[in-house]
C-alpha cells in the first residue's frame, strides 16, 4: 500500500513551491504529473521501500486536475492511501503574481487576459477543491510561512496518521478565514474589550480567559460545542477525512476567539488529538 498525497490547485498559487518544500522534507516528489500515468508511477514506487511510504504527486494542466478525482477513487479502491492538497489564491493576487513573473497563465488565450483566465480555471476546478482534504489559501503567505504550513502536516510519516485537526482564532474585522471547514461566532460572549484592565491583554492571559469561558454562557456554549464534536470526530474519520480546520472568531480576534480556541483545543486534546492552533489576529 502506498501513501499518497496529490497536489492540485490554481497556476500560480504555490503548487512548485509546496513540491520543492516536500522534497526538502524526504518525499518523493513527480511535478507536472500526467494523470494518465498516475497510477502507473504509484505501481512502480509502490515496488520500492524508499518511496513506498512519502510520493507526492504534482498534477499540472487543469484539465489534468479535473480528472484527478476519478484517479483518487480508483487508487482507494486498489487500498492505497490517497489525500489531496488544493492550493489557493485570490484572484487578485494570482493576477498581480502574474504580472510580476511575466509568466504565461496556461489558460491565457490572449483574447482575455490574465484575470479572465484565473476564473475560468477557478471554475474549472472547482469542484476538485471541493473533494481536497486539505485546502490552503497562499493569498496573504510568504514562501516561509507556506513552508511552515507544509512542514506542520507533513514533516513525518505519522502525520499521516489519523485525522489532523488545525483550531484558529481570528477577528471578523479582519475578515474570515478561507481555507478552514467550520467557523464558530463567539462574539454572543461579553467582550473582555470594555475592561480596561483586560484590553491591553489577550485570551492567552489568565485574567481574560477566566472572564471568557467561565461565565454561564461560555460553559453552555462550551458543553454543547463538546457534544457535537463527540458525534462529527468519528464521522468525519469514518468517510475518510484527514484534515479537520475549525474557526473561531469574535470581533477583533485578540480576546474570546483565542480563549475558546485554546478551550476547545484543550478539549480535543483530551480526546486524544494533537490539534495545531494558530491565532491569526492576536497582535493586530
Amino acid at each position: 500500500m502506498a501513501d499518497i498525497l496529490l497536489i492540485t490547485g490554481l497556476s500560480g498559487a504555490g503548487r512548485s513551491q509546496a513540491a520543492d518544500d516536500l522534497e526538502d522534507l524526504g518525499w518523493f516528489v513527480v511535478d507536472n504529473m500526467p494523470v494518465e500515468l498516475i497510477e502507473k508511477v504509484v505501481e512502480l514506487a509502490g515496488s520500492s521501500a524508499a518511496y513506498r511510504t512519502h510520493l507526492a504527486l504534482v498534477l499540472g494542466l487543469p484539465s489534468h486536475q479535473e480528472r484527478a478525482l476519478d484517479v483518487v477513487r480508483t487508487l482507494r479502491e486498489a487500498g492505497h492511501r490517497v489525500r489531496t492538497l488544493f492550493l489557493d489564491s485570490s484572484t487578485a493576487e494570482l493576477v498581480k503574481r502574474y504580472g510580476a513573473s511575466r509568466r504565461k497563465h496556461p489558460l491565457d488565450d490572449g483574447r482575455g487576459g490574465v484575470e479572465d483566465a484565473v476564473v475560468r480555471e477557478r471554475s474549472m476546478l472547482e469542484p476538485v477543491k471541493g473533494a481536497a482534504d486539505m485546502v490552503i489559501d497562499t493569498t496573504a503567505m510568504t514562501v516561509h510561512q507556506l513552508k511552515s504550513r507544509i512542514a506542520e502536516f507533513f514533516a513525518t510519516a505519522g502525520s499521516l496518521e489519523g485525522m489532523r485537526i488545525a483550531v484558529v482564532s481570528f477577528g471578523f474585522k479582519h475578515g474570515i478565514p478561507l481555507d478552514v471547514d467550520l467557523v464558530f461566532d463567539v462574539r454572543f460572549l461579553p467582550n473582555p474589550h470594555w475592561d480596561e484592565q483586560l484590553r491591553p491583554l489577550t485570551g492567552l492571559d489568565d485574567a481574560v480567559s477566566r472572564r471568557v469561558v467561565e461565565g454561564d454562557l461560555a460553559r453552555a456554549f462550551m458543553d454543547r460545542l463538546e457534544s457535537m464534536f463527540e458525534v462529527l470526530l468519528p464521522a468525519y474519520r469514518d468517510e475518510g477525512r484527514s484534515y479537520l480546520s475549525v474557526a473561531i472568531g469574535c470581533t477583533g480576534g485578540r480576546h474570546r476567539s483565542v480563549a475558546i480556541a485554546e478551550r476547545f483545543a484543550s478539549w480535543l486534546s483530551t480526546q486524544g488529538h494533537d490539534p495545531r492552533v494558530t491565532h491569526r489576529d492576536i497582535d493586530r
